[in-house]
């Protein structure tokens, strides 16, 4: 088998979350080899156990990574393991880096500058005129601008950077036989047409559970030098987004609203508690 099917078929082991897989891959160099060792090997990498070791040797679903192979052959999707030169390398610098990803487009994800702008589904008109201002500034600076391709300011934030000439990488917490919002279809592709790019870590299939959203936020959160926060509701995704980022040692900033506003509450909040 080829070892791109190994991969796809290490996302799939029960019991072996992103951070054991980082631990294991570091240990035996590649898929293939992690497959293939004794189950008295796998126990002695840290963390790993007897019932992990063997969820391990008993996986038999590689028809499903066989499928997976399929359709990003069709589609020409790109394939980033954590070992691969292309693997966005501040992804690596976390410590549950998505184990493989799935990427169509040609923006580079270890440019110099990659920064995240982010915020509520129910935008503002001031939310709206801040993000679209925000980015026309980011316009010449060699920079990609990365977002979640959601309702409001994500998709604010995308349409922006075409607009005004910037790579713009849409992370979705689906498959990507399928768009979520499908009202955002042609802007992906344009996003794509424009040296931007579609990322997920999700096969195809997947669909967009409320559960993947909180995985996506940290691939955008790793991904970037920089989060900025443009306008949230005191719980939102966007906070998960902020938190996760702060905890991975990277900027965070958040753009201050007024006190009576709602859709400012979790910006204020992030600026009063010094976490932006």
């Amino acid at each position: 088998m080829d070892e791109l099917i190994y991969r796809l078929a290490l996302t799939l082991v029960p019991n072996i979350g992103d951070v054991q897989t980082k631990l294991l891959v570091q240990h035996f160099g590649d898929a293939q080899s992690i497959f293939k060792a004794k189950k008295s090997e796998l126990e002695k990498v840290e963390g790993m156990g007897s019932v992990r070791a063997q969820s391990v040797k008993a996986f038999k679903d590689f028809d499903l990574a066989e499928k997976e192979l399929q359709f990003i052959q069709k589609f020409n999707i790109q394939t980033l393991f954590l070992t691969d030169a292309a693997y966005p390398q501040r992804l690596l610098q976390c410590y549950d880096p998505p184990t493989l990803l799935f990427y169509k487009g040609t923006a580079d994800l270890n440019a110099s500058k990659i920064v995240a702008i982010v915020g509520t589904r129910t935008n503002t008109e001031y939310g709206k005129s801040v993000t679209e201002n925000l980015v026309k500034d980011l316009a010449g600076q060699n920079i990609i601008v990365v977002s979640g391709l959601a309702y409001g300011i994500d998709a604010i934030t995308h349409k922006a950077a075409i607009k005004n000439g910037i790579p713009t990488v849409g992370v979705v917490g689906h498959g990507l036989d399928k768009m979520y919002p499908a009202e955002n279809r042609s802007l992906a592709r344009e996003m794509v047409k424009t040296g931007g790019g579609l990322l997920t870590e999700f096969f195809s299939g997947t669909k967009p559970d409320k559960h993947n959203f909180p995985l996506r936020n940290r691939v955008v959160a790793g991904l970037c030098d920089a989060t900025i926060v443009v306008e949230t509701h005191a719980k939102g995704g966007s906070l998960i987004t902020a938190k996760l980022a702060d905890g991975y040692n990277r900027d965070v900033f958040a753009v201050p609203g007024r006190t009576i506003d709602a859709k400012s509450a979790g910006c204020n909040f992030l600026i009063q508690h010094n976490k932006a």
